[in-house]
């Protein structure tokens, strides 16, 4: 029995069944270590689907042609493993492309091509052809004009030269287009009521003698414009009149402002030798001082100051007679 013990056959089998309790006890006391590599190794393979809009490069001789009928962006679907196309939608190492090397003047369809793609990755393209117009290309300078609303301008001011920054810009389309444009022109829309000068930046665009969008290039693409916006003004004596002056007092004015700024139209400023102020009497039986708000002629918009400050002095008299100081 001493020597059955000994016996390596014994040994080993002993070790066997010890390893297998171990295994059986590791599992049941932590259920996920045995499937975690394997969740792993799903996730890393595992398929998706990812649908985004990439720029669209041309290949073609820009110095002599000039392409239209293109998108500027195009759809491409990617399909393939969770994380390559995480990757790749994430970094867009990739481009979308049509080829014009080998083609002439004329109208062509072409097919999009994508390069720099894992071949791991399968892919489509929306749309898969384009029909292109392939002409000769044009560059030119020309002046900006500017163009608003006028009858926002608020009564009785006017508008100054308008101006732009720079005031000519370079245009580059086909030979087509560019010979159509009448103008470059930046289009201001001024708020109703505007009283003062303009300054904006201010998108432009190609017109031709229709009025209708040309497409082409323009660099710079906007331009800074100012309007000036200005209102005529002069400067002109006080004039203080007595109303209502009761027969059986004395009345004299006077006033620390002597002159006012008047703004209005030029021709309705012409006319104005001095600015008539009436004070009312009315009531006035003792010295004060009086505020008295300026009353403006006809095609004046605006006064400084609006109002001016009057003294009155008053004396008691039995005679009509009345004293009017300016």
């Amino acid at each position: 029995m001493k020597n059955f013990w000994k016996k390596s056959w014994f040994v080993k089998l002993v070790s066997l069944l010890i390893a297998v309790l171990l295994v059986i006890y590791i599992d049941s006391t932590q259920p996920g270590f045995m499937t975690q590599g394997e969740n792993s190794k799903t996730q890393q393979t595992a398929s998706e689907t990812h649908t985004l809009k990439v720029p669209l490069q041309v290949s073609v001789n820009t110095d002599k042609y000039y392409v239209v009928g293109y998108p500027e962006k195009v759809s491409i679907t990617l399909a393939g493993p969770n994380a390559l196309v995480t990757s790749t939608v994430n970094t867009q190492n990739f481009r979308a492309y049509i080829d014009l090397t080998n083609k002439s003047i004329g109208k062509h369809t072409v097919r999009v091509q994508v390069s720099g793609l894992s071949k791991q990755l399968s892919y489509s393209i929306s749309p898969k052809t384009l029909k292109v117009d392939i002409e000769r290309r044009k560059s030119t300078t020309m002046p900006v004009q500017i163009e608003y609303n006028k009858s926002a301008v608020a009564h009785g001011y006017k508008v100054g030269k308008t101006s732009s920054n720079p005031q000519q810009v370079e245009v580059t389309g086909s030979r087509s287009e560019v010979d159509q444009i009448d103008q470059i022109v930046a289009k201001v829309v001024l708020p109703n009521g505007i009283d003062h000068s303009y300054h904006r930046q201010v998108i432009l665009i190609a017109e031709d003698k229709h009025q209708r969008q040309l497409n082409v290039v323009i660099e710079p693409s906007t331009v800074a414009v100012t309007i000036p916006i200005t209102i005529a003004k002069k400067t002109v004596k006080v004039s203080l009149d007595t109303k209502n002056e009761p027969s059986n007092k004395v009345y004299s004015l006077t006033s620390k402002v002597n002159e006012v700024t008047l703004y209005g139209t030029e021709e309705s400023l012409a006319k104005i030798k001095e600015l008539k102020v009436p004070v009312d009497l009315r009531g006035v039986d003792s010295s004060l001082t009086k505020q008295v708000e300026l009353k403006l002629p006809d095609g004046v918009i605006k006064s400084d100051p609006t109002s001016i400050e009057v003294k009155i002095r008053v004396k008691d008299t039995g005679n009509t007679s009345k004293v009017n100081q300016n």
